[in-house]
Order: C-alpha cells, then structure tokens, then sequence
C-alpha cells in the first residue's frame, strides 16, 4: 500500500515530467518557429529596392524590410541580428528578393552590397538617333522602344500640355522626332537600368525647362517662336564650336533669312537624308532631296528647316537669341574647324581657294 508521501512524490514528479515536456515541446515550437519565420519569403526573384539611411536602427530597418515583404517576421529578424551580435549594418540602397533569408539579407546589410545608380551621358549636337542607341546601351530599353514612345501621340500630347516650350510645332508630320533638339545634353543619374523612357525623357526635358525659362522674356522678344529658336540653335551647335563662332554663325543665319536666301546649311541636308555627318558624302540625289530639312533646296528660300537637328547646349541658345550684329552672308570652315566669315561670295570663293592651296580645306 503506497502511502500519503509516495503518491505525492509521484504527483510531483508527473508534474516536472509534465513541465519539462510542455517546455521541450515550447522550445521545440520555437525552434522551428525561428527557422521558418528567418527562411525565405517565397520564391520571387522581383528585386525590390530599399534603401538604409545613416543611424537607422534595427526595428526601423525590420519593419521597412516587412512592409516590403522580404521578410516574414520583424521579430524573429532583430532576434537573428541579437543571437548573432549583428549591430554593424552599413548604409545604402540595396536590392533584395524574396528567395533571401534573413542571414542572406543581413550578410548584405553587413557587407554593404548596395545597388549603384547608373549614370548616362547625353552629348551635345547628337540626334535623336544617337540618343536612343545610348538609352539602349546603358539601360534596358530598346531604340525601338525610345522611337514607339516618340510615335505614340497622346504620350507627346501630355508632354506639350507639361511644359510651355513644347507645342504642337513638334507634331508636324514631316518632323522625324516630335523632341528633337528638346532633350538638353548632359550627365544624368537614374536608379538602374530598369529606368523607363519616359523618367529619362522627363528628367532631360526638366533641365531644358530650367535652361529656357533664364531667357524666355528675352526669347519672346526676338520674335521668332520657341520651335524657331530652338531649330536655329540645333544649326548653331552643329556648325560652330566656340562662343564667338557660334554668335557669328546665328548673324548668317538671320541674315540670309532676311535677305530671302537658302540657307545652305549642309548639316541639314546630312540630317534630312538621315545620314550621321562624318560617316559619307551625300549623294547628288540627297544634296537634292526635297525635303523640309534640307536647306540646300532651293524652295527652301528664306526658310528654316521643319525642326531641330540635333540636341543643343546652352551657348547655342544663347546665340540664336543674341546674335552678333554683323553682314556676313556666308562662312566656311577648314580641318581644324576654324570658320571664315565674309560679306560677299567672292570673298568666300577666295577664302576657299586659300584654304585648299594651304592643304586646310576640308574634303570627305
């Protein structure tokens, strides 16, 4: 017969074994619990962008990585980061997806593995061409995307509706590109090569609406329109170099419009042809060719071409709307780009033949 004390003794001890079972299978629970909840979320391999500013802290950085859906539990996340003495995360934008588990996702918040903008570098007196071979090498769009975007009329309808320098000047259908010469050249950051053709064509069309609006009063003044001015200023890039030049080049330019003359600019007639200048001479069919932008035609008589040629800088601008006062008809240049100017066509015929007797003149 088990007395009082043994059966308590026994009461006890089932009581412990009970215990210990409850806090083994609570350990256990967890255990498992931890390792699911700092697994993988799932098994897309989407990156998504998140970016670590300087002195964040831990539950900051857990919840953003939560509300991105990159991890399962911010939790189980600072507890990693605790049980592993992590305190060292390094600022940045990184890319992560939801095939990385936590450790994988901290190892790279250690390490600093941060995602880098990508720069690109659009250059002054390229055509629209050059621009969509460049957004198609830095990013990972097409030129056949960039020219589909630039077909696509309500697209370009919400941009003339957007910026003041932008009207339906650029939707003539004889125009190649409606934002020729509209897309102002420099050095851009843009977050990866997944940026779209319209954030690139925004941001460059930003910075022509804060370059323009410095002389738009004065641009109103000369009275020529903003499409005028900027195809005048497209010409000026591409013919002249320096500041002086190009201030001479745009007194021709006016001068021969008022004087009702073509105005012979061959890098019009290169572009009507659609042919890069440097690369061959034009045919006598396309010196001839009877298109809007080819100012060699003699129907183009006083006329400038239908659009821009090119991209412009902010000197080539500053040209078009102050021109030297001057009353040159015509100029010519030799292999190291130094142009002439002269008031006559004798005086240009003999600048010519000068330059060709010295070796200078420039032949293809």
């Amino acid at each position: 017969m088990e007395c009082k004390n043994d059966k308590t003794k026994k009461i006890i001890m089932l009581g412990i074994i009970s215990l210990i079972s409850v806090a083994v299978v609570a350990l256990i629970s967890f255990f498992v619990w931890y390792k699911v909840s700092i697994s993988a979320v799932g098994k897309s391999e989407e990156n998504r962008k998140v970016e670590i500013e300087i002195g964040t802290t831990i539950s900051t950085i857990a919840n953003t990585l939560k509300e991105n859906n990159l991890i399962k539990n911010e939790f189980a996340f600072k507890l990693y980061a605790k049980l592993h003495k992590v305190n060292n995360f390094q600022a940045g934008k990184y890319e992560f997806n939801q095939t990385m588990s936590v450790p994988e996702i901290i190892e790279n918040l250690q390490k600093g593995v941060v995602y880098k903008d990508i720069t690109i570098t659009f250059l002054e007196g390229k055509t629209i061409r050059w621009f969509a071979a460049k957004i198609e090498e830095e990013t990972n769009n097409s030129t056949q995307d960039v020219y589909d975007l630039l077909e696509n009329e309500e697209y370009i309808d919400s941009l003339i509706d957007k910026y003041w320098f932008l009207t339906d000047d650029i939707k003539n259908k004889d125009i190649y590109y409606p934002l020729e010469g509209y897309l102002f050249p420099d050095t851009y950051t843009f977050e990866d090569k997944d940026v779209s053709i319209e954030t690139i064509f925004e941001k460059l069309l930003n910075q022509t609406d804060i370059i323009l609006s410095k002389y738009r009063m004065d641009m109103q003044k000369t009275g020529y329109t903003t499409h005028e001015l900027i195809t005048i200023a497209s010409m000026i890039e591409m013919e002249g170099i320096n500041e002086s030049d190009r201030n001479n080049i745009a007194s021709v330019i006016y001068n021969r419009l008022n004087s009702n003359m073509p105005l012979g600019i061959d890098a019009t007639t290169y572009y009507g042809s659609k042919v890069e200048i440097g690369t061959r001479e034009l045919y006598q069919s396309e010196l001839n060719a009877n298109n809007l932008y080819n100012t060699r035609n003699i129907y183009m008589q006083g006329k400038l071409p239908v659009g821009p040629i090119s991209s412009i800088s902010e000197s080539s601008i500053k040209a078009a709307i102050y021109p030297n006062r001057t009353n040159y008809i015509y100029y010519a240049s030799d292999k190291d780009r130094n142009i002439y100017f002269s008031e006559t066509y004798a005086e240009h015929e003999q600048i010519i033949n000068n330059l060709k007797s010295q070796g200078k003149w420039y032949e293809f």
